[in-house]
């Protein structure tokens, strides 16, 4: 696989972001939902296998993977508050003789607080953010802290998903006599949003009984209900909201810059160096069943020695069904390593099939293809591997 330097893969992704750009979708649109405060929460634990023992093959070959994925936004008019965590570990052998297994890790976590100097606005903010990665590459850790400012918003429009939603199955149900006006899928989505001060207001064990009447009401409020719209209509909301899962949607774009200190970095040396950091994500629903997202960062490390540090993720995600997603990405990880002069490119492509058993267990198959480029001086050799993998996900929020 070829190697792209971090310019070309940034000038590649602009390209592609702006022609991921659709012309607006006809009828109601996940885009359409405006609500500053918003909330949302996702926390994934993934489990996959890969094993054979082709002809010729002196031992059984393997591969295994497990990763665990957080990521919490809460949105108010004056801030976006952002924590994230990713942990992934794999373990492996291959089937030729005298192999022995290899195993890799790369770990991360890091909060980001976005400041709008304007409540409610999509203009100019000022941040401040902790890091923290590590991975088998360079066998050490690197913890930056930045501030700086930015321009642009994010918004999280997965309730409008869901109203979209409900308003497809009742009116497949024929319960709906018409289309409602979007004030109406607006005041559902806003209900949805609002479940977590449900939860606090009428408790966990039975916030939800409230909750969806509220939403039942909004809908017989809009004239566009039958005269039978009752008790079933409601327990098919409740089957919607609770029991499948509709992945996150969100639009919007924000750049930033920032300036602040590497407390630790991948080289080893423990010296608060300078660093400077520019970033960059846009998201689009395509349609309402479909996400594309973008997020670039680099970080430079001023330490006299040209460390640097960059990381360009891709994603796609489509519903097929209402059980059913396909998710694809495309993730490039750039490393440079200016103390010991060695560079590392870690580009990886994956699709995969996710088939919902319950609201929060999936059973998938994912493709990846993974190339690594670099020096042979690092813990991670140079190659490319290919691997298929049959595993379970378990969605822990």
């Amino acid at each position: 696989m070829t190697q792209l330097h971090p310019s070309l893969t940034l000038a590649i992704s602009l390209a592609l972001l702006a022609m991921a750009h659709p012309a607006a979708a006809q009828g109601v649109s996940v885009t359409d939902y405006d609500q500053a405060t918003s909330a949302y929460e996702q926390a994934y634990f993934n489990g996959a296998l890969n094993a054979s023992k082709n002809r010729g093959d002196a031992q059984a070959g393997y591969d295994a993977n497990i990763s665990v994925d957080y990521d919490n936004v809460v949105s108010s008019p004056d801030q976006d508050l952002r924590y994230r965590a990713k942990a992934i570990g794999s373990v492996g052998r291959a089937g030729t003789a005298g192999a022995t297994s290899t195993d890799s890790y790369s770990i991360g976590a890091g909060i980001t607080a976005d400041n709008y100097f304007q409540p409610n606005s999509t203009g100019p903010f000022w941040y401040g953010g902790l890091d923290f990665q590590a991975n088998d590459t360079f066998n050490n850790r690197q913890v930056t802290g930045i501030v700086g400012a930015g321009y642009g918003r994010v918004k999280n429009v997965t309730p409008m998903a869901k109203a979209i939603r409900i308003v497809e199955e009742l009116t497949a149900r024929g319960q709906l006599t018409g289309t409602p006006p979007l004030s109406v899928y607006q005041k559902v989505a806003n209900i949805i949003d609002r479940e977590p001060e449900y939860r606090s207001k009428y408790g966990a064990k039975d916030y939800r009984e409230t909750w969806i009447d509220d939403i039942a009401k909004e809908f017989k409020a809009s004239g566009v209900t039958t005269e039978n719209f009752g008790a079933a209509q409601v327990l098919k909301i409740y089957d919607i909201l609770v029991n499948e899962r509709i992945s996150v949607r969100k639009v919007g774009w924000k750049v930033r810059a920032g300036v602040g200190y590497v407390f630790r970095s991948f080289s080893g040396d423990t010296n608060s160096d300078p660093a400077l950091e520019l970033g960059a994500e846009y998201h689009y629903p395509l349609s309402n069943l479909t996400q594309f997202s973008n997020e670039a960062k680099m970080t430079k490390i001023f330490d006299g020695s040209g460390s640097l540090g960059f990381r360009n993720a891709m994603t796609l995600t489509h519903e097929i069904d209402s059980r059913l997603d396909w998710e694809n990405s495309w993730v490039l990880n750039y490393d440079k390593n200016g103390i010991t002069d060695t560079n590392v490119t870690t580009t990886t492509l994956s699709t995969a099939l996710y088939y919902s058993l319950t609201n929060v267990l999936d059973v998938g198959a994912t493709i990846s293809i993974a190339n690594v480029s670099g020096d042979t001086t690092v813990a991670n050799p140079s190659g490319t591997d290919k691997a298929l993998f049959l595993g379970v996900r378990y969605r822990l929020k």
